[in-house]
């Protein structure tokens, strides 16, 4: 795919609300496009994602700006989806058939995520949580590698607690798989901050764990799970005082944590999994490209069985608490409702919720509070 600069415009209201339609407009002074298409996730169908020119006076409609000379602009007109914002991005095309994918210049509206900066339309029942605007000191981190024999490396880990807090004072602790992009993107320390300073969290610590090669780490890797549970948490109770530990991970990061509580159950105490990747071929047959897709189906479906899940240390399951969030229209919405009914029938208390956004890092930060506060709470007494 080929880069071409995208001609700077003045920008305008190019994506808007009105009533139960969304309007996206991109400006083509000179006409040098030969077509746009929308990127997104909210499971728009395809058929519908391709732009047309507007037609000449389509700036007289009583949206907030559209400009003069609506001629030169392309127009897409699709039904609100059941999210309270989405993400997307423009996909431009050349009449040489070259092709470039670009965030929306008339919004400067934009979220980071894992592949790069995408634009935001928040509709008007968004609400940001309260607790980003929180004054709450940030806290103070470690850095360390915690050896990972069974993988031949070793796990980066950076950890936090509340300013003044001593390696001696016996804490909770929440163990975050992709923990930097957990802090970066979805800002897990300030939430912790923020709840700690207004004193609707407890007095917590956090280890944000890298991810390392994630694919093959976190899919239900029996060598990873060995590594954090026989190396890691170790490593980490040799220089923290532990009382309890909750596991946390979101994708893939949320199955290798289900996994590595059922190989070794006395680990965590609680588990909170985001948009987990618990594929089954109910749901997930076009996940088969995936390398290690038969290894997490044969982990879930045995999680699923009822009976000993698959690899267990022993054949008893430890009950903790779980919750898990996930979009209310994103792809692994169906393996985590079937994931969450299959860990209550095996007598865990689980709460599940349907947040109204898709697989992204908003979403899950969006879902901190209340639910993460909630387990924390339960957890942590």
């Amino acid at each position: 795919m080929r880069v071409i600069e995208v001609p700077e415009v003045e920008p305008v209201a190019s994506a808007w609300v009105d009533g139960t339609a969304v309007t996206f407009r991109f400006p083509d002074p000179g006409r040098r496009l030969a077509g746009v298409r929308l990127s997104q996730d909210v499971r728009i169908p395809g058929d519908l994602l391709d732009f047309h020119r507007a037609a000449p006076g389509a700036s007289d409609r009583p949206a907030p700006g559209p400009r003069d000379g609506a001629g030169d602009d392309w127009e897409l007109i699709v039904a609100r989806p059941p999210v309270t914002r989405m993400e997307y991005l423009f996909e431009l095309r050349y009449p040489d058939g070259g092709a470039q994918t670009v965030t929306d210049p008339g919004n400067p509206v934009q979220v980071q995520g894992a592949f790069g900066p995408k634009s935001v339309l928040e509709f008007p029942s968004y609400r940001p949580p309260r607790w980003l605007t929180a004054n709450a000191e940030p806290g103070q981190s470690a850095t360390f590698e915690a050896p990972a024999g069974s993988l031949d490396g070793a796990i980066a880990v950076r950890t936090w607690a509340p300013a003044g807090t001593r390696d001696e004072d016996e804490l909770p602790l929440l163990v975050a798989h992709d923990g930097p992009e957990y802090d970066a993107l979805a800002r897990l320390t300030g939430y912790l901050a923020a709840g700690v300073a207004g004193g609707w969290l407890p007095r917590l610590r956090a280890a944000l764990l890298s991810p390392g090669p994630r694919d093959p780490w976190y899919s239900a890797n029996p060598r990873y799970a060995r590594a954090l549970a026989r190396e890691v948490i170790p490593a980490l109770d040799r220089r923290l005082a532990t009382s309890v530990r909750i596991g946390m991970g979101t994708s893939l990061g949320g199955l290798a944590m289900l996994h590595a509580h059922c190989r070794y159950p006395q680990v965590f105490n609680g588990l909170f999994l985001q948009s987990g990747s618990f594929f089954c071929p109910r749901f997930d047959a076009h996940e088969r490209q995936f390398p290690y897709y038969p290894r997490v189906v044969r982990f879930v479906a045995s999680v699923l069985s009822r009976g000993a899940p698959r690899g267990t240390a022993n054949h008893r399951d430890r009950p903790v608490p779980v919750t898990l969030t996930y979009g209310a229209i994103e792809e692994n919405v169906d393996n985590n409702r079937l994931m969450a009914q299959g860990l209550r029938a095996r007598g865990y208390p689980v709460a599940w919720h349907e947040v109204p956004d898709m697989h992204n890092y908003t979403a899950w930060r969006d879902a901190f509070d209340p639910y993460l506060t909630r387990l924390l709470g339960l957890v942590c007494g």
